[in-house]
C-alpha cells in the first residue's frame, strides 16, 4: 500500500512519526512518502496524492497546511486516517473529512494502531 504522511511541520515529526515508521514493520509491506524527506525536490502534494493508497495524518497540532492537503486528499477521494497523541486538542473540522480517528498514548500505541487500521480497514 502506498502510504502519504501528512502532519504539522512544528511537530517533532522526525522522531515522532518519521523515524519510528522507518524502523517498523509497516515498511516491510507498505510504502511510505515521507513529504518533509523529499521537499526540496519542489514536489506539490497537490500533483501526487491521488497517486497513494491512504494518508495517514498526524494532528495533534492543527494547521492550515495539513487543512488544505487533507482537502486534496478527500477530493480525490483518497481515504483518510487522523492519528493524534493522548490529551491533544484537534481541530473539529477533521470529523468533515474522515470517521477515522484514532487516539494513541505513545509511539508504540501509535504503531500498534496504524498496523491495526491497514490491515482491517482498508
Amino acid at each position: 500500500m502506498k502510504i502519504y504522511i501528512s502532519h504539522s511541520s512544528n511537530f517533532d515529526y522526525i522522531n515522532k512519526i518519521y523515524n519510528p515508521i522507518k524502523t517498523s514493520n509497516l515498511m516491510l509491506s507498505n510504502e511510505f512518502f515521507f513529504p518533509h524527506d523529499t521537499h526540496e525536490n519542489g514536489i506539490k502534494t497537490k500533483d501526487i496524492i491521488r497517486d497513494f493508497d491512504l494518508v495517514i495524518a498526524e494532528v495533534s497540532l492543527p494547521t492550515t497546511g495539513q487543512g488544505i492537503e487533507l482537502g486534496w486528499a478527500d477530493y480525490c477521494d483518497v481515504p483518510i486516517l487522523c492519528i493524534y497523541e493522548k490529551g491533544s486538542k484537534i481541530s473539529s473540522s477533521i470529523r468533515f473529512l474522515t470517521d477515522n480517528v484514532i487516539e494513541y498514548n505513545d509511539t508504540e500505541d501509535m504503531l500498534k494502531k496504524i498496523d491495526s487500521f491497514i490491515k482491517t480497514a482498508i
